[in-house]
């Protein structure tokens, strides 16, 4: 992107447009971020996180507020740095935007390529990751309707099948289970009915002690892992637009960010 001069008696100045619409974007980016990092924080305290540190490491699974704190805390440092970087012509925190901005980049392009190339391994890692999720699935309520989200969205039930659900203290099989839910399966794994207003929590109930064939007129017996890839075929396209879309924003915000740099550069020069 060439850099655009504004000639006044001689004199290189700032683009007001320029600085002003980074400036502008980034206080979007910044506000956002404390959004973000506000509704984490919110709802760590209302889960006594932060009034005990160490309750972080106890949850098996994944906490899905860790996507609010980290997404938030990356999104609130970078609009700051550009936000401020741009009002106050400050060089070191635009160059610190640019290159957080292009490390984020290379992070994302990374990934990418590593996760076409090493596929099997994903695919490992994925199964791991549900599995261990499902074993934690009563232990915090965000998780749990994470995985009610995700089982309802993608009509399926458990990493392969409705039997992943044995994995869990609640669920499993074995006769030493007091649990009601013994054999069963969560609500979100259930075929919905159109007729139902309300959700039957129990629908899942005992529904593993039945056979494949009428198991299929009650819940989903596809795993996730093999729904996912599917919809993931399925999206491609929109997927792809989607990273593509924010790879062109992130290097469009490096290059405004460094012409940036130039100006102030070249009007300090002229001093």
């Amino acid at each position: 992107m060439s850099r655009k001069h504004h000639h006044l008696k001689g004199a290189e100045v700032i683009s007001c447009c320029l600085k002003y619409f980074l400036f502008g974007i980034n206080i979007l980016f910044w506000l956002l971020g404390a959004a973000f990092l506000g509704i984490g924080l919110w709802a760590w305290a209302e889960k006594g996180v932060l009034s005990n540190l160490s309750s972080i490491t106890d949850l098996g699974g994944f906490d899905p507020v860790w996507l609010f704190i980290v997404v938030g805390g990356v999104m609130f440092v970078l609009g700051f740095a550009g936000c401020i970087g741009a009002l106050r012509e400050n060089t070191f925190l635009l160059k610190f935007f640019s290159v957080f901005l292009g490390l984020i980049f290379f992070l994302e392009l990374t990934t990418g390529i590593l996760a076409f190339v090493f596929k099997d391994w994903i695919k490992d890692q994925l199964n791991f990751f549900i599995n261990n999720n499902v074993k934690a699935y009563r232990d915090d309520i965000d998780l749990q309707n994470l995985i009610d989200f995700a089982q309802e969205y993608w009509s399926c039930c458990g990493a392969h099948g409705p039997d992943d659900w044995n994995l869990n203290i609640y669920f499993n099989c074995t006769e030493l289970n007091p649990s009601r839910e013994r054999c069963g399966v969560p609500f979100s794994c259930c075929v919905k009915d159109p007729a139902e207003d309300v959700i039957n929590t129990q629908c899942g109930y005992d529904v593993r002690l039945q056979g494949e064939l009428d198991r299929q007129k009650y819940i989903y017996t596809k795993g996730c892992v093999g729904q996912f890839e599917r919809w993931l075929q399925d999206n491609l396209i929109i997927v792809a637009g989607i990273f593509v879309g924010i790879a062109l924003l992130q290097i469009f915000g490096i290059c405004l960010a460094q012409n940036l740099v130039s100006d102030v550069k070249a009007v300090k020069a002229n001093w």
